[in-house]
């Protein structure tokens, strides 16, 4: 089930690049495949039955998930952070300029100049 919603998270975000000519909404396009993809590498490291890698002196060693998916999306989930700002960055730059962020007004505007 959870494959499905990551991948209709990702079918989204695709529609929203492939549809949209606002630039805002491309930023955010890729934001949502960006949580349609952590979500699916998170589901595939999920086992049923076992528990979070969390050791403590309470808790059996052997009946662990693999922690390698939930730290690489935690990594992805840090840079995509960090791409979300430097994108909204450079939206407000190219909106000081332009004052749109139409694609279609931005290139009439290039074209002019």
């Amino acid at each position: 089930m959870v494959y499905y919603f990551s991948m209709i998270l990702i079918g989204i975000g695709i529609y929203g690049i492939l549809s949209q000519k606002n630039l805002f909404k491309y930023l955010v396009s890729l934001t949502i495949i960006d949580t349609g993809i952590n979500l699916f590498i998170i589901a595939t490291g999920y086992i049923r039955g076992k528990e979070a890698p969390i050791y403590s002196a309470f808790s059996p060693t052997a009946n662990f998930v693999d922690p390698l998916p939930q730290a690489l999306v935690l990594t992805a989930i840090v840079i995509g952070v960090g791409t979300l700002a430097l994108g909204a960055s450079l939206l407000v730059k190219t909106y000081e300029k332009y004052g749109t962020l139409d694609i279609e007004e931005i290139a009439a505007k290039e074209a002019k100049e």
